[in-house]
């Protein structure tokens, strides 16, 4: 990376950026990786960045981001292991630390989920949750060896509390004495280079036998170890000699234990490190709302809403910034703090940011190529002690950018050619741009010179864009537009801002006329751009709203479409249930004639065979209407305009046609064949002229029984259940002068219980028939009140 390139990459921020990815990070490692990340110049390097950013990022949204605490740096520790030496407590602590956390990492990762660009990084952590349980289990801080850290520790800790109670009782018996009341100077017991004693009155010296320890500063006060103490007291400093040589033994066997799987645990660490940082880029890229770019390599940008991450995410305006498709260069002005330089800052960081696997704040869809180097001159680079003045200053990074532009570099001016002569200025700005041009860079300036302008209205290649400006509120808007050439608004904002008219008139006069009219040709345009913008927001607004309508219609038609296969499904299956016990009564049925004909042929009595009789036929009854369910039928579409007489329309749930013969309020009086029917509006379907001129369907005859096993000439049952009472009148009427034609004496019609209806109805117009003799409702045995036998005349 040549020294250009780290100025300009700091000139654009991204310092910045990476402080704020290694504030996502958890280890010191990760966090160092992270501030010293450079932008990757490899096509593939790139890819293969983003997708890790792209897996942590799902990943987080699915199960939130690993735990990664407890990463600490154990390469030195494991060296010294490796070699023999035996490690602190501190040093194992932190080994079982990153052994925790990599068990932890492991537990995380799901193998279920769709495969990853990290998958590879968590497979390869091996973890060891043996070691990492044996030292915390014997160390259980950092000063504190655990008693059952192995039994011999245990064993020498029992007995310095039994020496340690030993002399504490001798000393107790003491303090608790009549007879050294006068002698000690406090009645406590206390403790000098780790041996018990009791503070004595110097004056009384020779009144307790023993060992001086220690005494106190004002020479008032000694503390003695009476003798009677001597013996526990030396026993409890070699229980200590001990007990310190037993946890050196343990520490150096966890030592070297810990040496025998270095290369697991300085693996697991690595791994740890680099997973700790591919999750904070994920983390990084959710905080500020970032998305992944398209990665090309053939120069062109494409920013769409596009916000500078260092700006306040409530205040920042977003911008579109497009680059290298159609335009090699883009040439944007405007008027001082208007966001041309944060348009230039903006496109030079997220490029930076997408080489460095980091997701840039743009809405998907975003574009970004990969440059081998981004140069960029921006900011004042005025310097007093180089005697350097800003366009000095300026000219001195351009001639390096110069030397260093090729056909796979993105070059980056702000106020190209300011700082001197305007004239002379405007015409090195141009000769600039040509230059970098020649050696195939991609180019993006800001300036106020309008012969740039010009240049870009007049050069193909060369696309100006301008950053626009609220005359009214004196207030920019931040908003780049491409293909428009900014104004300054100097009168304007002048005039805003109380300056005398006539002084505006007299700087508007100094102008020349080329000038003026140029001015004015950039205020229609900006007149027409806004009228369009406005009607581009309106037309966008109603096919959006056209999407939605569109949407929800294809919604509500697939639900009717489930809800119809939903219904159909249903009646299938419980149409299967009732044949299949149907057949299962018929079978019980055929077998129980068989036996009443086996028990007739034995026995005479009759009267038992009928009763039998009696019973199988009403359960052939039950079977039988068991059958009829109700079929759900389709909605009936509401008619295009009134119905009227001598329409014709089709019956609800059927595909029968009538015609109308009457209307009276919603209900209609319609004629089928030789039936008469009165339905009401909502039941019928108007058959629109477009289908009366379709060739029509033969007329389905009205059947004179829609169930299973209906009446045909010379039956003698019918069944009408479920008709409308004035469908069942005519099906009734030719039922019966069927089975006058036929010459039969006796008919049954099956009408069900109900609500009693369609029998009433039934047998009014027995009565009034004239070739019914009489009629009565079923005995027990053939239906009951769900039947009628009629008898004819002869």
């Amino acid at each position: 990376m040549s020294e250009l390139f780290d100025k300009s990459i700091r000139t654009l921020e991204l310092p910045a950026i990476l402080k704020m990815l290694a504030d996502q990070t958890n280890s010191a490692e990760a966090r160092e990786k992270a501030l010293a990340l450079v932008p990757q110049t490899d096509r593939e390097d790139v890819e293969q960045l983003q997708d890790e950013t792209d897996a942590a990022r799902e990943m987080i949204g699915l199960r939130g981001s690993p735990a990664f605490s407890g990463i600490k740096p154990v390469g030195e520790s494991l060296y010294r292991a490796d070699r023999g030496g035996a490690l602190n407590t501190r040093e194992l602590l932190d080994i079982a630390g990153v052994l925790r956390c990599a068990r932890r990492v492991k537990d995380y990762y799901s193998e279920d989920g769709k495969k990853t660009s990290i998958d590879h990084l968590f497979a390869s952590i091996r973890g060891n949750r043996f070691l990492e349980e044996k030292i915390f289990t014997a160390i259980l801080e950092e000063d504190v060896i655990a008693d059952n850290a192995s039994p011999e520790l245990a064993d020498i800790r029992r007995h310095k509390r039994q020496a340690a109670s030993k002399g504490r009782q001798i000393l107790q018996k003491i303090i608790s004495s009549a007879s050294y009341s006068k002698v000690l100077q406090e009645a406590i017991i206390t403790q000098r280079d780790g041996r018990f004693v009791v503070p004595v009155k110097s004056e009384f010296r020779g009144s307790l036998p023993g060992l001086v320890h220690d005494v106190s500063s004002s020479g008032a006060t000694i503390f003695v170890e009476p003798m009677g103490v001597v013996q526990a007291n030396n026993e409890l400093k070699e229980l200590e000699a001990k007990e310190k040589k037993e946890i050196d033994r343990i520490l150096r066997e966890l030592s070297a234990e810990a040496a025998a799987y270095h290369r697991d645990i300085l693996w697991d660490y690595d791994m740890l490190v680099q997973l700790d940082l591919i999750f904070a880029r994920g983390q990084l890229s959710y905080k500020m709302n970032g998305s992944r770019p398209a990665v090309k390599r053939d120069g062109s940008v494409l920013l769409r809403h596009a916000r500078h991450p260092l700006l306040d995410t409530g205040r920042a305006v977003p911008v579109d910034i497009e680059l290298g498709k159609k335009f090699d260069t883009l040439v944007i002005t405007g008027p001082n703090t208007g966001g041309k330089t944060v348009s230039l800052k903006t496109l030079g960081l997220l490029t930076l940011m997408a080489q460095c696997g980091l997701h840039i704040p743009a809405d998907c869809g975003s574009e970004v190529s990969v440059f081998d180097r981004v140069l960029a001159d921006i900011g004042d680079e005025q310097s007093i002690e180089q005697s350097l003045s800003t366009f000095s200053a300026h000219m001195v990074n351009i001639v390096k950018i110069l030397e260093e532009a090729d056909g796979h570099s993105l070059i980056l001016f702000d106020e190209l050619g300011a700082g001197t002569d305007p004239v002379e200025g405007a015409a090195l700005a141009i000769a600039i741009i040509q230059s970098v041009r020649e050696k195939g860079g991609k180019i993006a300036a800001t300036t106020h010179y309008a012969e740039l302008k010009t240049f870009a209205m007049t050069t193909a290649g060369v696309e100006n864009a301008s950053c626009e400006f609220d005359v009214e509120t004196l207030r920019p808007t931040y908003k780049l537009l491409i293909g428009i050439p900014g104004k300054s608004n100097a009168f304007a904002i002048s005039q805003r801002l109380g300056l005398e008219e006539s002084v505006i008139e007299m700087a508007k006069a100094q102008m020349d006329s080329e000038s003026v009219r140029f001015e004015d040709v950039l205020t229609q345009l900006e007149e027409k751009r806004q009228s369009l913008e406005k009607d581009k927001d309106e037309a966008e607004r109603l096919r959006a709203q056209r999407e939605a309508d569109a949407k929800r219609a294809r919604e509500f038609r697939e639900q009717m479409e489930r809800a119809k296969e939903n219904a159909r499904t249903r009646g299938e299956a419980e149409a299967r249930r009732i044949i299949k016990e149907a057949r299962a009564q018929a079978d019980a049925i055929f077998e129980e004639l068989a036996q009443l004909r086996r028990e007739q042929e034995k026995h005479s009595d009759w009267q038992g065979v009928n009763d039998a009789r009696a019973a199988i036929r009403g359960r052939l009854n039950q079977a039988e209407e068991g059958l009829h369910f109700e079929v759900e039928r389709e909605p009936i579409p509401a008619p295009s305009r009134p119905i009227q007489v001598g329409d014709l329309v089709e019956l609800g749930g059927t595909r029968t046609r009538a015609s109308v013969t009457a209307v009276s309020g919603d209900k209609l009086q319609l004629a089928a064949g030789n039936m008469k029917l009165t339905v009401k509006a909502e039941e019928v379907r108007l058959i629109e002229e477009a289908e009366k001129r379709e060739k029509k369907p033969p007329q389905r005859q009205v059947a004179t029984n829609i169930r299973s096993g209906g009446s045909r000439a010379g039956s003698t049952e019918l069944d009408i259940r479920g008709m409308m009472t004035d469908e069942a009148d005519l099906v009734v009427d030719q039922f019966l002068d069927h089975a006058v034609m036929s010459r039969l004496n006796t008919v049954t019609i099956i009408h069900g219980k109900g609500t009693g209806a369609l029998r009433a109805a039934v047998r009014q117009q027995l009565k009034r028939h004239p070739a019914v003799k009489t009629f009565r409702p079923g005995r027990y045995g053939e239906g009951e009140d769900g039947v009628t036998v009629v008898e004819l005349k002869g």
